[in-house]
């Protein structure tokens, strides 16, 4: 069994995360009032007010500035979110579970994958008819990434650019991994992120659905840099639906026998 935590962003207090396993730690974002015994970014270093800019990356951030000193390179760290929360295993189709199916199914500490790889990400989407490159720029806007990407140092540039012109991409920012490679992958990524905030802003693009553009290019990095960084396994994770996500829910004594269910989704998906 390997140590193990996992933060849970969050946008705003939700009882259920407190019914999660104690290694499943909810991180509170931005300025809602959370319980005193949630973790929030606002205690100790943040960049929290470039939350509406980076989404779920603010807590990634805390994270790596305020809770790996006590952990050793070879622990296990990573996060997920509110509504998305990772299985032990992966599935390729959609079901529904009772939330003591999904309270069963958690990942854990336990499972032998930790002994098999260096990172764990969401499984890939395989995009059919356009590279992750392509897609980028018709959803967003032509050359915004090639822009961001020309912040980047020859190697890396090159590599993330040969990576790009693929079609498999891990997404949503979620990940686990080794504590050393969190190190390394932070130290990689905010730098870049914030020349590329900078020219977002400079140039007036964040704005409408493109607020979040630097998570939406760091979604892309992240896919990228843990490729080429360790041995990586994918597993699938849960999305708790509206229901799940009530604090009617409180009423509730016993989690395991919550009676509602949600939507568990497998991550392999053609476009």
């Amino acid at each position: 069994m390997v140590n193990l935590k996992i933060y849970c962003t969050s946008i705003k207090y939700f009882n259920i995360l407190d019914k999660l396993p104690a290694y499943i730690k909810p991180l509170g974002l931005e300025n809602y009032n959370y319980p005193e015994h949630w973790n929030t970014e606002k205690r100790g270093e943040n960049i929290s007010h470039l939350n509406k800019y980076y989404g779920e990356l603010t807590g990634l951030y805390w994270i790596w500035k305020n809770k790996l000193k006590d952990l050793e390179d070879t622990d296990w760290i990573g996060n997920c979110h509110y509504r998305k929360l990772w299985l032990n295993n992966f599935y390729d189709v959609k079901q529904k579970l009772s939330f003591k199916s999904l309270y069963s199914q958690l990942l854990k500490p336990e499972n032998k994958i930790f002994l098999e790889c260096d990172a764990i990400q969401v499984q890939p989407v395989f995009l059919k008819k356009e590279t992750i490159y392509q897609q980028f720029d018709k959803v967003h806007k032509k050359d915004i990434l090639k822009n961001c990407i020309s912040f980047l140092k020859n190697t890396e540039r090159e590599n993330f650019i040969k990576y790009l012109n693929g079609n498999e991409l891990c997404g949503l920012n979620m990940f686990i991994t080794k504590v050393y490679l969190f190190k390394k992958y932070c130290e990689s990524l905010f730098p870049w992120l914030k020349l590329c905030l900078d020219y977002c802003i400079r140039n007036d693009l964040c704005k409408d659905y493109n607020t979040r553009l630097p998570a939406f290019l760091a979604e892309r990095y992240t896919s990228y840099w843990f490729s080429t960084h360790g041995e990586k396994k994918y597993l699938s994770y849960a999305r708790l639906g509206k229901v799940m996500l009530s604090n009617n829910i409180n009423k509730i004594i016993n989690p395991t026998k919550i009676p509602f269910t949600f939507r568990m989704y497998p991550t392999i998906h053609d476009y």
